[in-house]
């Protein structure tokens, strides 16, 4: 389980440009939840993603999960346990390396490499079926370098590789804003099965309501550092895109928008 407990975060504190986004924030997110995230921008979202990460420090609170407190503890200690996947396709993978060594880089997170090979050959029967659950052909390609693979192909793989080892949190960084809306359907039908096989607690930020809406088991949405909307289980199913279009358009309205 993940906690957010009385989280204040300021932005360029003592300048004239300081900003509290977050104050006295609380947030429970249960083992195995989906939760979808919205909000206008500034509202919090990618913020409270990078806090969870500690891409960013906080002011004040504690941030628990499983009970233990990971407030201080530095990003790539986190990154152990947690997999992200950004709104750039390259950010996820390594362009200059190809499909099998991305996924053998992948498969060995957190393990020591000493002077043994990065390659584990062995594994390649492993990788190939792990790609051709994709069912994007990429499984015939494993020598192929992966810059030359499209934005969704790429996203894909990073989609797989963040989750070949165990992991507590899966986060996804609005992973689907950067492509067409064919391969973005096809990324998000990719995302529910993996999320759903795994089991994984996964939090998602994304500009379009209509996911929002159709994935995941909860519904934030968030405004000024704070979650103004928040729906699960049967409450969620009864969300429409028209509700979220309503809200945002109160938001509009009251800053004068």
């Amino acid at each position: 389980m993940l906690e957010l407990k009385n989280i204040t975060k300021i932005y360029n504190p003592g300048e004239v440009t300081e900003m509290s986004l977050f104050e006295d924030f609380n947030l429970r997110v249960s083992d195995g939840e989906f939760v979808s995230i919205v909000g206008s921008n500034g509202s919090g979202k990618t913020s409270l993603l990078n806090i969870v990460c500690g891409s960013i420090p906080v002011e004040s609170g504690q941030i628990l999960v499983g009970g233990k407190d990971i407030t201080h503890m530095p990003e790539h200690k986190r990154y152990r346990n947690i997999g992200r996947v950004y709104q750039d396709p390259a950010k996820g993978t390594c362009p200059n390396l190809t499909i099998l060594e991305n996924m053998s880089l992948a498969d060995n997170k957190g393990k020591k490499y000493l002077f043994a090979s990065g390659i584990n050959r062995k594994r390649a029967d492993f990788y190939r079926e792990q790609l051709a659950s994709l069912g994007l052909g990429l499984e015939d390609k494993m020598n192929l370098r992966v810059g030359s693979l499209s934005g969704g192909q790429r996203q894909a793989m990073a989609l797989l590789m963040t989750t070949m080892t165990p992991i507590d949190f899966l986060i996804l960084d609005e992973h689907t804003a950067a492509l067409d809306p064919k391969t973005a359907e096809i990324i998000m039908e990719l995302t529910d099965k993996i999320v759903r096989e795994k089991k994984v607690t996964t939090m998602m930020v994304t500009h379009n309501l209509r996911y929002a809406v159709d994935y995941g088991d909860r519904l934030l949405m968030m405004h000024k550092g704070e979650a103004i909307i928040d729906k699960q289980g049967d409450e969620k199913i009864t969300v429409t895109v028209p509700d979220l279009l309503h809200v945002f358009n109160e938001i509009s309205i009251e800053c004068g928008n």
